[in-house]
């Protein structure tokens, strides 16, 4: 985390300290970011910041699991449908349907996402060898 926003050399800065996240002064030591955060619940946990345009803090920070962070990337791109949001992932899991084909749909075919959520999926045929 310190590394990401403060060393010009870390092969990340750019993602991080070179677009402006900062960690927040409290946590500048570890005791007090312990405090904070405790420990992660599980070793597959790790930390996410919760708003990736802001920095590390602790209204900011929470532990994630790798499937949460995943859905939390900040090139993800978020639908909002009948009033919910969330990553296309989500959405092609939610409606059945392959992730890619939804991709395809919204952004080579430019469908609305009504269309792309909602119109059938067509099954394609194994090829015989």
């Amino acid at each position: 985390m310190r590394n990401r926003c403060t060393n010009f050399n870390y092969s990340g800065y750019k993602d991080y300290g070179g677009r402006g996240i900062t960690v927040c002064e409290r946590w500048m030591k570890f005791e007090n970011f312990l405090e904070d955060m405790g420990e992660p619940p599980t070793k597959g946990h790790t930390l996410d910041r919760k708003n990736n345009d802001r920095g590390y803090c602790k209204s900011n920070c929470r532990w994630a699991t790798k499937k949460q962070q995943m859905r939390n990337k900040r090139n993800n791109r978020l639908l909002t449908y009948k009033g919910k949001t969330q990553c296309m992932t989500d959405w092609a899991s939610q409606y059945g349907m392959n992730k890619n084909t939804l991709r395809s749909r919204i952004v080579e075919m430019n469908w609305s996402i009504e269309k792309a959520l909602t119109s059938p999926v067509r099954k394609r045929k194994k090829r015989s060898k």
